[in-house]
């Protein structure tokens, strides 16, 4: 039988009214009388004062949509109309709802809120429906376009349809239980209402029974959800219609029959007659009426009642329009106690004071093999009957669930009513009484179900969702999720549509706190990660901010960080830290992973194109280049040197000095005054950013010495060439006689010569002194010496993480490459500039005990220098000096 709350599908299945209203529906929806009903059921001012109140709430965040999805529209609606997405088959619209699922979130903070932004998230998906149905008839994209179109519908409309479940089910668990919690122990404490009516009874049964309220809300979602679906329609109708006519045509004309005389029919037209007689009615009769039968049904499948009584009456049976009203409850409003001052009058009687009958009646007739499927089926779904309801709706998930939950709410009402009202009753078969299942019986029924397809939908991702939302199981519904992850190959993922709606249902549960602390957060945490890996190969910074601030640290990190590496140009590197900003993301941490990630990223040379020689390659590039992500918080100045000294540590080591060049240009200019201002003074830095600062100012002092050599050296190549002679002897062996004019010309060339080379020795002279200090000031570095860390009292705490040994190690391989080759250009610059006793010199600063340079070289190296300063030695005795550079005294 249907439940006295069947009528609350008016509020639950269409977006809601406000709080109080809701409330009042809710109340009043037990006892609304049939005319009222459909007074309720037809007024939309309700559902179009919400639809005005959403749209108003995200228009001001059309723009944002319109460029996250590339369009220019105002609103989020001309937005998908101008995605053009021809020759994706419609997806480019379905995508739009990434960024309108995230702003809908984004929008909705505060936690009484997530009700409405379930409503605003099916919102969403018919909108995209809409216009995909609008282009699937306009035949955009040809065939293909069309199948493409039809699929997204399909899913969006399954989406769709679950969102409202989820919304019923969890508007009576967060709403309407809490709110009636003190009553319903108030009502416990009283006991049943004892000598009600059936009315009465079924009512309190429904207010205090939350269990039952669930599965009316079930069989309500079930019921809209076979409404909307495309149901042809069979019948055929004209302006007066009478039961039966062929047959009595027949009966009346029986010379003029159409199937000739030894046809047999029915003799009489009482309802009960085919029966009885057991002879059949006219065959177009026959045919009629099994369309009717099944009209009937499909409207009863709908939640449709009142438009299976109009059927009946159209079609002029009036009996089964009867038959139909006999499982109302009965109430006699004349017994109350109180009648609202109308004492004198008589009140109609609600619903049938023999209803025990007339389910008897009906339990016989569901189980009869007299009458075809379809009335057996109608008068199975109030009667109990389940056998008759399954042997129809047999190949279906959502008829067979609906079918089994009218026949649990039916044995429930029927047992509450017959141990509360003061009334003897007919008894049901045991087999009725026998056929009452829990929820969690049922879907195990579903899961083995004879019909491949009613266990294919059972099994199936969408069928497992249904199944534990309305079971109210979060926990065994994320393992399931988590499953379908790791069933995905490794280089793969689930369809971003589906990883969309998987991961908002588990902030949905996160939201309301359905999850545990362990170990369901835990895998929440890994179905919105996926979400995350996923709107990550789209590229939109907000939404993925906006979702992995809801992750934890680590995981937040690695996966922002994921995104960061995929970026290549400053400006969106730019928006994607301040979209992570705002999202109150650790941005030191997460920039820090990225630079970290890039660095060890194990790209090959030959993915990336081989460099010319003296260019930076591809993968150098992208390398130096995320340090950008350093630069852009003041706060991470010491991150920047350290992670920027590392690299020029691994480029030198590699003689890749282009690399080392553009890696310390990334630094800026005012590194050393910022952190100052950070710390406060150079004695307060920390002694990683100590030591950072002093390697910095190392590697500015190698630059400048090796670029200086480079000037020294160009300059060096640059030297005036003399005018050729040649050219003068053949025009005088040409002439006879001397030519003024050439050898004017001759005397200008050779002057102007000279002239340069005066000039060109007085610039190498003043290089050559520039770059003997250059290269000096890396060898003379002030304290312990050029790459080496000034006196600290103790290793920072974090040494092990900051791998801070491996840093010394590194520091003194440099230092062993790189100070015997800046002795050598210090020789050669003061070799070719005749300062042979600064070539002598450079063997007291190698022996200096303050900064011991010797101890960087080996004995190979050492002895190849000393013999270069031995060759200086003897050029000084060649000019009349001692191999020190003195004069010689006597």
């Amino acid at each position: 039988m249907e439940s006295p709350f069947q009528r609350r599908r008016v509020s639950l299945l269409r977006p809601p009214l406000s709080s109080t209203q809701n409330e009042q529906a809710h109340n009043l929806s037990i006892t609304l009388l049939p005319e009222e009903q459909e007074m309720l059921r037809n007024t939309s001012a309700g559902a179009l004062g919400l639809l005005s109140r959403l749209q108003n709430r995200t228009a001001h965040n059309a723009n944002e949509i319109s460029r996250l999805s590339g369009t220019d529209g105002g609103t989020f609606a001309v937005a998908v109309d101008d995605v053009n997405d021809d020759a994706d088959y419609g997806r480019g619209k379905a995508d739009v709802l990434f960024a309108h699922f995230y702003e809908i979130h984004h929008t909705h903070t505060n936690a009484n809120d997530t009700l409405d932004v379930v409503q605003q998230l099916v919102q969403a998906c018919q909108q995209i429906v809409d216009q995909l149905q609008i282009e699937i008839e306009r035949g955009v994209g040809g065939n293909q376009g069309a199948k493409q179109r039809e699929a997204s519908v399909s899913w969006l409309k399954q989406e769709i349809n679950t969102w409202r479940l989820l919304y019923g089910l969890y508007h009576d668990r967060l709403l309407l239980q809490a709110d009636a919690h003190a009553e319903d122990e108030l009502m416990m404490q009283d006991g049943p209402m004892l000598g009600a009516s059936e009315k009465e009874v079924i009512q309190q049964l429904f207010s205090i029974n939350a269990q039952l309220r669930e599965y009316q809300l079930v069989i309500d979602w079930l019921e809209k959800c076979h409404e909307q679906s495309e149901q042809s329609n069979a019948l055929q109708s004209h302006d007066r219609m009478m039961a039966w006519e062929n047959t009595l045509f027949q009966l009346e004309n029986l010379q003029g029959a159409a199937f000739g005389r030894g046809h047999e029919i029915c003799r009489q037209l009482d309802p009960d007659a085919p029966v009885r007689e057991r002879q059949p009615l006219h065959a177009l009769d026959m045919e009629d009426n099994g369309r009717l039968s099944r009209a009937i049904f499909a409207a009863i499948r709908s939640g449709h009642i009142d438009e299976a009584l109009k059927l009946c009456k159209h079609y002029g049976q009036t009996w089964r329009a009867a038959i139909l009203e006999g499982w109302r409850l009965h109430e006699d409003p004349n017994c109350a106690r109180h009648v609202g001052g109308q004492a004198n009058e008589k009140l109609p009687i609600e619903g049938n004071p023999r209803r025990d009958i007339w389910k008897r009646c009906a339990w016989l007739l569901a189980n009869s093999t007299k009458y075809d499927e379809y009335t057996r089926a109608t008068a199975g779904v109030f009667c109990g009957h389940l056998d008759a309801l399954k042997s129809l709706l047999h190949n279906s998930w959502q008829d067979l669930l609906w079918a089994y939950l009218k026949v649990q709410i039916d044995i429930r009402v029927e047992s509450e009513i017959r141990g509360c009202c003061l009334k003897r009753y007919q008894p049901m078969p045991d087999e009725y009484w026998n056929g009452k299942m829990t929820l969690e019986q049922i879907f195990d029924e579903l899961n083995v179900a004879k019909d491949l397809a009613v266990r294919d939908y059972a099994q199936s991702q969408l069928g497992v969702i249904q199944q534990h939302l309305i079971l109210d199981t979060a926990g065994e519904l994320l393992k399931h999720m988590c499953r379908w992850l790791d069933a995905v190959p490794k280089e793969s993922q689930l369809p971003p549509h589906q990883l969309r709606f998987m991961a908002h249902i588990v902030l949905f549960m996160r939201r309301i706190g359905r999850l545990e602390p362990q170990p369901q957060q835990q895998q929440a945490d890994r179905i919105i990660a996926a979400y995350v890996d996923a709107l990550i190969q789209r590229g939109d910074p907000q939404p993925i901010a906006y979702y992995s601030a809801g992750l934890p640290k680590k995981l937040q990190v690695q996966l922002y960080a994921k995104f960061l590496t995929h970026i290549h140009e400053k400006r969106p590197r730019e928006l994607a830290l301040e979209a992570a900003i705002q999202a109150g993301l650790d941005v030191e941490q997460i920039t820090l992973h990225t630079v970290e990630s890039i660095c060890v990223d194990g790209t090959p040379v030959s993915a990336m194109g081989e460099p010319h020689t003296g260019e930076i390659s591809a993968g150098d590039k992208r390398k130096i280049q995320s340090l950008e992500y350093l630069i852009h918080l003041v706060e991470q100045r010491g991150e920047l040197l350290w992670q920027a000294n590392a690299m020029m540590r691994q480029y030198l080591a590699s003689n890749k000095i282009e690399c080392v060049r553009r890696v310390f240009s990334m630094v800026p200019d005012d590194v050393t005054a910022q952190l100052i201002k950070i710390y406060g003074a150079p004695d307060n830095f920390p002694p990683r950013e100590e030591c950072s600062l002093r390697e910095y100012l190392c590697f500015r002092i190698y630059l400048a010495g090796i670029d200086s050599f480079n000037d020294w050296t160009q300059l060096q190549q640059t030297r005036p060439q003399p005018p050729e002679p040649g050219a003068q002897k053949s025009t005088i062996s040409h002439h006879t006689q001397d030519n003024f004019t050439e050898r004017m010309n001759a005397q200008h060339k050779e002057k102007a010569y000279l002239s340069d080379l005066s000039r060109w020795k007085q610039k190498l002279k003043e290089q050559s002194k520039i770059t003997t200090e250059a290269l000096f000031n890396v060898l003379l570095f002030p304290e312990k010496g050029w790459l080496n860390d000034p006196f600290i009292a103790k290793e920072p705490e974090n040494a092990s993480l900051l791998h801070w040994e491996h840093r010394l190690v590194q520091m003194e391989k440099l230092r062993s490459i790189c100070l015997p080759e800046i002795v050598l250009l210090l020789h050669e610059v003061m070799m070719k500039s005749n300062d042979f006793a600064g070539c002598v010199r450079l063997a007291d600063e190698i022996a200096d005990e303050g900064r011991q340079l010797y101890k960087v070289y080996t004995k190979h190296k050492l002895a190849d220098v000393l013999s270069k300063i031995a060759d200086s030695s003897l050029q000084l005795l060649n000019i009349k000096l001692d191999p020190w550079g003195y004069p010689i005294t006597a």
